[in-house]
């Protein structure tokens, strides 16, 4: 264990060293993030947690200070939102106002509604006066780990600054935040601008299948991409089980977003009415997956988001690493794409 009443880490040489380590590009940072994140010496890695070590916490509070979460500019847009969910309600949870810090893609950003009407963590920082300060990786389950940024944000009460969440902080439930993402989209200015290939006259079920990068894991055994697959029988058991669940008044008409050539979905060519998206973008692949009158998510950040802003009816595979809230638009199949009763009396995403 660190010794903190040592004399070492009590001057300003050794605080120096850790704001020069704050301040090395941030793919190079984050490989001494992965490699010390379990040991004691993690914290060491933040002049946030110094800064709580030497300030007492302060009643002295001049105004709420702000959070913000940098969506991972390499990863897909479902990784993106986890990151701008983790934000948000580790904002709220904290008791610090939200700031918005836009994503890589300006397309996604209009299209989801995000941005309009936000307060700008960077413009904060850069054009108000606030400081921006980093805050350590926590599990939002760990008691110790929780106080530990509880105390950090509490010992700069009394200074402007912007929090923010160190890369790729982890948020399980992201159902949390589900209406404040339905009330940004469903209120941007660029609705009037969607454009479907559903007809409002049918029961429109979309599936989505993923495939694509989980592919190559089946080969290499890649255990992060064998984790994410599931089989062509599971999305048929599925929506067998939807058709059976659904008996509107319109017609149904099923939708199939995937990657690859019809050739990959014989078994589904027997379901009347079905329609093969395989060319369509993502964009508007995603836009389809939110409208959908019941959505099939698969093992996929990408649709699990469509479905934290759909309407409809959703059907999600058991053993997600996100929650699912209990409530009857959402129902929970199991490993075999079957719908039982044990897994949707009181789910709670374990």
């Amino acid at each position: 264990m660190v010794n903190f009443k040592n004399k070492n880490y009590q001057n300003n040489k050794f605080i120096n060293k850790v704001k020069s380590l704050n301040k090395i590009p941030n793919h190079i940072r984050l490989i001494f993030v992965r490699k010390l994140r379990k040991s004691s010496a993690y914290p060491c890695l933040y002049t946030s947690w110094l800064h709580s070590l030497f300030h007492h916490p302060t009643k002295q509070l001049l105004e709420s200070n702000y959070l913000t979460a940098v969506p991972n500019r390499g990863a897909g847009i479902g990784h993106q939102m986890a990151n701008w969910n983790a934000g948000f309600w580790f904002a709220s949870e904290f008791g610090l106002r939200f700031a918005h810090t836009p994503f890589s893609s300006e397309k996604w950003e209009s299209l989801l509604g995000f941005g309009e009407n936000e307060v700008n963590a960077d413009e904060l920082v850069r054009e108000k006066g606030y400081k921006k300060i980093l805050l350590p990786l926590f599990n939002e389950f760990n008691k110790f780990e929780i106080n530990r940024i509880k105390n950090i944000i509490a010992s700069y009460a009394n200074k402007r600054v912007v929090f923010y969440l160190e890369q790729d902080q982890g948020y399980k439930n992201q159902y949390g935040v589900m209406h404040d993402l339905q009330t940004r989209f469903y209120a941007s200015k660029i609705r009037i601008n969607d454009s479907l290939e559903f007809s409002p006259n049918n029961y429109n079920i979309a599936i989505h299948i993923r495939r694509g990068d989980i592919i190559s894991g089946q080969s290499n055994k890649n255990q992060n991409l064998l984790m994410r697959w599931q089989d062509s029988e599971y999305f048929e058991n599925v929506l067998n089980s939807a058709l059976k669940l659904s008996s509107p008044k319109k017609r149904i008409c099923i939708y199939l977003f995937s990657q690859g050539s019809r050739k990959d979905f014989l078994n589904f060519q027997k379901f009347d009415n079905i329609h093969f998206c395989l060319d369509m973008g993502p964009h508007e692949s995603f836009l389809h997956m939110v409208y959908a009158d019941l959505l099939i998510t698969s093992k996929s950040s990408f649709s699990y988001k469509a479905a934290l802003l759909s309407r409809g009816i959703k059907i999600c595979p058991l053993n997600f690493w996100h929650g699912y809230p209990v409530s009857e638009d959402w129902i929970i199949a199991n490993e075999n794409g079957l719908i039982d009763e044990k897994h949707n009396k009181h789910y709670d995403g374990k």
